[in-house]
């Protein structure tokens, strides 16, 4: 069971082995592109003031501004959830006893 909370603040658990909407999939994916976006821009910043004051660490922020947004399309374009299994274990039907022979006696003999 998977737990989400909307805008107003009212709980809403999922109890369905149904995929999310397009919208929500689609919004959840454009929010951790957004995410990435700006870590990068954070990034790209963060190299212009180390760059003469800490070069090491200047180079590493580059690097990282520079591979982000490859990092940040693949996320985004990853594709749908997946569908949800089936859960793990199996719960059987409980087994009922046969019936027993009993004293029936065909309706030729009941004369």
């Amino acid at each position: 069971m998977v737990q989400r909370t909307k805008r107003n603040g009212t709980e809403v658990f999922r109890i369905t082995g149904a995929r999310m909407g397009l919208a929500e999939d689609v919004r959840g994916r454009q929010r951790r592109y957004v995410i990435s976006m700006a870590i990068r821009t954070l990034s790209v910043i963060a190299t212009v003031i180390l760059w003469n004051v800490e070069r090491p660490v200047a180079v590493v922020t580059l690097v990282a501004g520079a591979l982000l947004p490859y990092v940040a399309v693949v996320i985004a374009n990853a594709g749908r959830e997946s569908t949800p299994s089936l859960p793990s274990h199996f719960i059987p039907a409980p087994v009922l006893p046969a019936l027993e022979a009993g004293n029936l006696k065909k309706s030729s003999d009941q004369s």
